[in-house]
């Protein structure tokens, strides 16, 4: 009995040791997310017409960032007002980053409750069965999806900063889509999780368009997320770490701007991720910003509105904490002559107070200083050259890989 016992420790350790959990002995898998897009309703401009989508093939390219043997996609109609019928769902492996071409042989369909199509209800989001289909890390994947019926409201992202596309009929499985309509949108989509050890981790970054990637290369992949991701993957300690990007452009902390609010999006884009661990925040340029875009008020608005952003920070700090998450606040860029907000220097006083407070000890549990790394040294109150698009609010792709190698990797350990 007495080796039996010792026998039955080792190989518990053993499993232990590999990263599986006694509840996945029983038939359960451990899932990490390893790509994200916070969703939204596409605005008139970004959104497809009823004609694009009936009977209609859409790919659409992600990046991954963990790797694993087996994976599931997540599929939104989160701001539909009626059920969705998707016919079918295919995954491939692209033939690069920026074109519509898969390896056929890559070529599997995504089964729901085991059946090749699924109806997913209005405001829900839909998670396809496992499958067996090994993906490496910093990765891409295409989605295939058939329409028979357009949405009767559409749901999506437009920020995707890489190219979808589009032609009639079912071709999921098809090699390439010749002729293409061609869309830097995603719809539809909104994670991928990956079959990961008991030990594996998310973190959601949480912000405007600046996490979004506004300013980045369209099928780059040179946000600072992705920066990010790449040095968790070449470290041994963090490769099992997902990075998720839930950055809506144009979003705001206190009112719906472009995606709902900062608060009324938390609990599905930073609580309902999977494994998430860890959440970056990255907001409030836009509610600033836009209290002086037309005129400035007086200055009790600008006290209130510096109150109000805070609050509302605090009210993210207690819900990531009542989740056991830790949360890391991220200072607010500088945007002085931006070319959006044409801010007054009752803007950047704004921004100082709010960066005060999130620098100051008791509140975020880790501080991520992007304006102190991103000013230009000699006007702290403008980007730095190297690190500014040209529209004088959102970093470059120099600047976006200056953010992704400021975090310190040692905030994500367990």
């Amino acid at each position: 009995m007495k080796i039996a016992r010792v026998l039955a420790a080792t190989f518990v350790a053993g499993l232990a040791a590999a990263g599986f959990t006694e509840a996945q002995g029983a038939g359960s898998q451990f899932w990490v997310g390893s790509w994200a897009a916070a969703q939204q309703i596409p605005e008139a401009q970004n959104a497809l017409t009823n004609d694009d989508l009936r009977n209609a093939t859409l790919r659409q390219v992600v990046h991954i960032s963990v790797g694993g043997p087996m994976l599931r996609v997540h599929l939104s109609n989160a701001f539909g007002t009626a059920p969705l019928h998707l016919s079918s769902v295919h995954i491939a492996r692209p033939l690069s980053a920026s074109t519509a071409q898969i390896d056929p042989a890559s070529d599997k369909p995504l089964s729901f409750a085991g059946n090749p199509d699924l109806i997913i209800p209005a405001g829900a989001e839909y998670l396809s069965d496992p499958i067996e289909y090994p993906v490496a890390p910093l990765s891409n994947l295409a989605i295939s999806i058939h329409y028979d019926v357009p949405p009767a409201q559409q749901t999506g992202h437009p920020g995707s900063r890489a190219t979808s596309y589009l032609v009639n009929g079912d071709a999921v499985s098809a090699a390439d889509l010749p002729g293409a309509k061609k869309i830097d949108h995603w719809y539809q989509i909104s994670a991928i999780d990956v079959a990961a050890p008991a030990r594996a981790a998310a973190v959601v970054a949480f912000g405007d368009s600046i996490t979004d990637g506004h300013g980045a290369t369209t099928n780059g992949n040179d946000r600072w997320t992705d920066v990010l991701a790449e040095r968790l993957q070449a470290a041994s300690r963090s490769r099992n770490i997902g990075v998720l990007n839930l950055g809506i452009g144009g979003n705001h902390m206190l009112t719906d701007g472009l995606g709902p609010n900062v608060l009324a999006r938390f609990d599905r884009d930073v609580l309902a991720q999977t494994g998430v661990r860890w959440v970056i925040v990255l907001e409030g340029v836009n509610d600033i910003g836009g209290l002086t875009r037309l005129s400035d008020p007086p200055l009790g608005n600008h006290q209130a509105l510096v109150q109000r952003v805070i609050a509302s920070y605090e009210q993210v700090i207690a819900r990531a904490h009542a989740a056991h998450l830790r949360v890391f606040g991220a200072t607010i860029l500088p945007y002085t002559d931006s070319d959006y907000y044409h801010p007054p220097p009752s803007n950047e006083a704004d921004r100082q107070a709010i960066n005060q407070w999130i620098r100051s000890p008791g509140h975020f549990d880790r501080l991520i200083d992007f304006d102190k790394a991103l000013a230009d040294p000699k006007h702290p109150d403008h980007l730095a050259a190297p690190f500014d698009s040209g529209d004088h609010l959102h970093p470059s792709p120099t600047g976006y890989r200056a953010m992704g190698e400021l975090i310190s990797l040692s905030l994500f350990r367990p």
